[in-house]
């Protein structure tokens, strides 16, 4: 299974608009994809949520899709959190990852791409190399949540393949 996870609790973000467009096009390729916004989830204490959480989005997940804004240079601390309340062995250990950032300015969240790879293999998880760095993401999506440019569609599109052989 594969887990597609919108690595922010933000309303109205432009991460969960991505995720979708990801996990839209997994559910394409198989159907065996799910996606786990953050947005409203109680991930601050290893409580009955963080359990269910788990049991339904984690543990069953043998691959994700992680759909990471720049939050000052890294990447969200929900996200970190969620990572931190879980049964690390469970969740994390000996799966595989594939990494998108995205951000407003230049970089496309690059620098929490390195980070979020580091937390991941010291996770004992293994990171696909082909990490996309969206930039200026206001102008990749447009109002109603869908990609504007053909060619970031192609990009995306290499990427899945390449992460459903990984």
């Amino acid at each position: 299974m594969i887990t597609v996870i919108s690595s922010t609790n933000r309303q109205d973000s432009k991460t969960l608009q991505l995720a979708n467009i990801y996990f839209k096009s997994l559910s394409i390729k198989t159907s065996d994809v799910q996606l786990l916004s953050l947005l409203g989830r109680n991930v601050f204490e290893r409580g009955d949520e963080m359990k269910a959480l788990e049991a339904q989005y984690l543990i069953p997940a043998d691959k994700f899709v992680f759909i990471m804004p720049e939050y000052n240079g890294s990447i969200p601390g929900v996200l970190k959190l969620m990572m931190d309340n879980s049964d690390i062995k469970k969740c994390w250990w000996h799966k595989k990852a594939l990494l998108v950032g995205l951000a407003d300015g230049r970089a496309g969240n690059l620098r929490g791409l390195d980070h979020m790879t580091n937390i991941l293999n010291y996770l004992k998880i293994n990171v696909h190399f082909n990490k996309i760095p969206f930039s200026r993401i206001g102008e990749e999506i447009d109002a109603e949540g869908q990609l504007k440019k053909e060619s970031s569609i192609k990009i995306i599109e290499e990427q899945l393949e390449q992460f459903l052989q990984f």
